[in-house]
């Protein structure tokens, strides 16, 4: 069975995000890839190359004031010379945040994740998930409780620590982990195939 390569370009302020950026490589590691987190404010030529290389890249970040973090804007911006050189040209990529407020504009902070995957030629994997905790029968326990669809979302309180991630997040986040994986198995294989016939 292939095993995919996938990379987790995070920053994390406070902790929080780095919790759903372990469920994330949980989920990954679960579905049997290969990971790699990478921190974006400590990243160093090796992590880079480890993006490269990688098959599927993930993205995460804290919403502050609507986006995503300094840090990671800076990161974004270094990429630029992976840009030049189309390094990450026809990979897979997929993002998640978190923020104290149940929305706390998280959409547009994936929605820059979006962006920088397509200026990258990228290709977006999707959640995956119907939203929950959205009828009577549902509860905040369900995956996907605040209902995005673009990538993993997650809601900290603002008084609480990093032990304070809320565990359906975390296993949402774990889920899309588990989805990357198994989408970048699939385009593995399919190009290995490919050029076998084209060889």
């Amino acid at each position: 069975m292939t095993s995919p390569v996938v990379a987790i370009a995070y920053h994390s302020g406070y902790g929080h995000t780095a919790v759903v950026a372990e469920a994330v490589r949980a989920g990954a590691a679960e579905a049997g890839a290969t990971v790699h987190l990478i921190k974006v404010d400590e990243i160093t030529e090796a992590q880079w190359e480890l993006l490269d290389a990688a098959d599927a890249i993930v993205f995460g970040s804290p919403t502050y004031m609507g986006t995503a973090s300094g840090a990671f804007h800076v990161f974004a911006e270094a990429s630029s010379k992976r840009w030049f050189a189309k390094a990450w040209h026809d990979k897979l990529a997929a993002g998640f945040t978190n923020s104290g407020s149940k929305s706390g504009d998280k959409l547009h902070t994936l929605q820059f994740f979006q962006t920088l995957a397509a200026q990258h030629a990228m290709h977006w994997v999707s959640l995956g998930l119907t939203p929950g905790w959205n009828s009577t029968q549902g509860s905040e326990h369900d995956l996907n409780r605040l209902g995005f669809f673009s990538g993993a979302a997650a809601q900290t309180n603002a008084d609480e620590g990093p032990e304070g991630v809320h565990k359906a997040d975390i296993a949402t986040a774990e889920h899309l982990g588990r989805r990357v994986t198994e989408t970048a198995r699939v385009f593995v294989t399919g190009r290995a195939a490919v050029a076998t016939v084209a060889a």
